[in-house]
């Protein structure tokens, strides 16, 4: 129950004052929510493991850089948002937004605006640390097709997060479809055209891994390279001689042939 003096000094204030207050206890109230929020959100992220997660990507680097990390940026991404709508509906208690109508734009607004960058943060560090893990797991493949294939994987990540952001945005759903059609066009076909040698090697190795026509420790000659195999992998197989170290696309053993030497 409000003290009677208390009640007795807020009659005796204009409205206009009266108004004047609300505002700044509803800045104070998001002020301090906001951070309470950014706090709890910081902690859960650190929890599920998002900032090892996100260790050695380029969006993490350049945080670093400014100070800050991925996972303090996005909790407080969330606590301005809840602080935004603090000081949207304080402006509106002291005549600063023109009308209902206006507030409620804004505020269906907001939720989707929200909604668009953190997916297109998300995007960006899924993107950065797809293409961290793709490249690891291709290094092993010494062809210089590969290294564009990690690129692709970020480049895809961060378009389909793109569309999905624009969408929130209110753009025309048959746009974005005709836009994702041409994305998987170019994709696949055109990539599969500019791939097609890396693709015919892993055709190619998954036949050799198959019927085994060498293994490990057999002495070759494929394409004019004799030696020892070394490792047969989906893409290349690799033959040693003499410390030199030869690395055979899989589809030049298919095409060329292998010749295995005997010792007697």
């Amino acid at each position: 129950m409000t003290p009677p003096f208390v009640r007795a000094w807020f009659e005796g204030l204009s409205s206009p004052v009266q108004n004047l207050l609300v505002a700044i206890g509803v800045l104070f109230f998001g002020v301090t929510l906001g951070a309470i929020v950014a706090a709890v959100v910081h902690r859960l992220l650190v929890a599920l493991g998002v900032d090892d997660a996100v260790e050695g990507t380029p969006f993490e680097r350049t945080a670093r850089q400014f100070g800050s990390s991925t996972v303090h940026l996005l909790a407080q991404i969330v606590g301005a948002f809840v602080f935004f709508l603090a000081a949207l509906y304080a402006m509106r208690t002291i005549g600063l937004v023109p009308g209902e109508a206006f507030l409620d734009e804004i505020g269906a607004f907001l939720p989707r605006l929200f909604i668009a960058v953190f997916v297109i943060l998300t995007g960006l560090i899924l993107g950065d640390k797809a293409e961290i893990v793709v490249g690891e797991r291709l290094r092993s493949v010494k062809l210089p097709e590969v290294t564009v294939v990690s690129t692709l994987v970020k480049l895809s990540i961060l378009y389909v997060a793109g569309l999905i952001a624009l969408s929130q945005l209110g753009v025309a759903t048959a746009a974005l479809l005709v836009l994702l059609a041409a994305y998987a066009f170019g994709v696949f076909f055109l990539g599969g055209l500019a791939f097609k040698d890396l693709l015919a090697s892993a055709a190619a190795g998954i036949y050799l891994l198959m019927t085994e026509p060498y293994t490990i420790g057999d002495e070759v000659e494929i394409d004019g390279s004799r030696g020892i195999v070394q490792e047969i992998d989906v893409f290349v197989t690799y033959v040693e001689n003499d410390g030199e170290e030869f690395v055979i696309p899989n589809r030049k053993v298919v095409s060329e042939g292998a010749m295995r030497v005997r010792s007697y």
